[in-house]
């Protein structure tokens, strides 16, 4: 987008009174609706013990900063085609360090 075109957008949005916030405060029921939906499943055949939750607990965890949490739950949507929207994938990332890694 040209920059005069960029200008005319911004202006009209401010003028039109709409509020786009820069970030979405995350879902978390969302996310936790999801992850028992489409991610818990897999995570328990994966597990081999049958719990869904032993993935993100265990000891050898792939999982080591809240950056890398968002890339595998991006990378999951991705190559097993869940079809969530990229507010879906915050929602999931935020239950999921709320809930197992408490990254801040």
């Amino acid at each position: 987008m040209k920059l005069p075109l960029l200008k005319l957008v911004l202006s009209l949005i401010a003028f039109l009174g709409l509020n786009v916030p820069a970030f979405a405060t995350p879902d978390l029921a969302n996310g936790k609706k999801i992850d028992q939906q489409k991610c818990y499943a897999c995570h328990a055949k994966k597990s081999g013990f049958g719990n869904g939750d032993m993935i993100y607990t265990r000891s050898d965890s792939k999982v080591k900063n809240l950056q890398n949490l968002k890339s595998m739950v991006a990378m999951c949507n991705t190559e097993l085609r869940l079809d969530l929207f990229p507010e879906d994938e915050a929602d999931v990332a935020a239950f999921l360090n709320k809930q197992f890694y408490k990254f801040k």
